[in-house]
């Protein structure tokens, strides 16, 4: 039921023109690559081909602004799964809003969001504060509206899963993440 084709496919038809951005299922660790002189379109590649890698990625571009999508992964630094308390904790920060963002993609699919921390590592730790930032952004987007990109991807995926369209109609409750 929930097949990464279809989200390449929307995602695609929706900004492939556009953005000149399109969705990528990739086989190994996401990446967003900028068009260049050997590539028309910015591409965004989602890690082996997981629905929900998809959205996590998709959650980014969303976010980032114009100079970002010129950048290889948006510019942002990424640390592989030992990262130290510190940080985690400054990853924790900046991954809260795309998040939230995916959450709410996960909603709009009818598809269950599973919180990451990214960091193997630290998997078992306690995600109580992460998670709570979470929240906050994911309502505070209910409240002030998503990012027109967002908007758009998360109105498509509601019509094509059947879901209620009305982010003001999701539910963001702690227990359920």
């Amino acid at each position: 039921m929930f097949d990464p084709q279809d989200l390449i496919r929307i995602f695609n038809q929706l900004f492939q023109d556009s953005e000149q951005t399109c969705l990528v299922r990739g086989n190994a660790e996401p990446i967003y690559l900028p068009a260049n002189d050997q590539k028309k379109w910015h591409e965004i590649h989602f890690a082996h081909g997981f629905f929900a890698s998809a959205l996590h990625e998709i959650a980014h571009w969303c976010i980032a602004g114009p100079e970002r999508r010129k950048q290889v992964d948006y510019g942002y630094w990424y640390e592989p799964n030992t990262r130290s308390i510190e940080t985690q904790s400054a990853f924790a920060e900046v991954e809260a809003k795309p998040q939230a963002l995916e959450w709410i993609f996960h909603q709009a699919a009818g598809h269950a969001f599973v919180v990451s921390l990214d960091n193997l590592a630290l998997e078992a730790c306690d995600m109580s504060e992460f998670k709570s930032a979470i929240v906050l952004e994911a309502k505070r987007y209910q409240s002030m509206g998503l990012p027109k990109r967002a908007k758009h991807f998360q109105q498509a995926l509601a019509t094509f899963y059947g879901q209620e369209t009305a982010l003001t109609c999701y539910s963001f409750d702690l227990a359920e993440i």
